[in-house]
């Protein structure tokens, strides 16, 4: 596995980060780091892009419920998108598909295109 590389980038509707690699304990908090640097205005959208995730374990997970968090006290949506089929059963046993708006595309996604978020 590949270490976990982060790139952000501006949509209409908010920030998109694109990630690749493996988002596991050694990596993980570097998703959370960028999360505390990362301001969001109520109504956006947080997109996290997971088409290049190799693989996600409890580390990941809780990075993911982190971005939740920051998202929701913001009162912006969050919304995962292009989830590898992989990482989708993981986050599906352990609920997190109820949490998460999830998306089949990387494109920032307006937050009235749906209503999970």
């Amino acid at each position: 596995m590949s270490s976990l590389k982060i790139t952000t980038r501006d949509a209409a509707a908010g920030p998109v980060l694109e990630m690749s690699g493996a988002l596991d304990y050694d990596t993980a908090p570097r998703l959370q780091a960028l999360l505390a640097t990362l301001t969001l205005r109520p109504g956006q959208r947080l997109v996290l892009d997971l088409a290049g995730v190799e693989f996600c374990d409890s580390s990941g997970i809780t990075a993911l419920i982190a971005a939740h968090h920051h998202a929701r006290a913001a009162r912006a949506d969050v919304a995962l998108a292009a989830v590898p089929p992989r990482v989708l059963r993981t986050l599906r046993i352990v609920g997190l598909d109820q949490i998460f708006a999830l998306h089949p595309g990387g494109d920032s996604l307006s937050p009235s295109e749906d209503g999970a978020g």
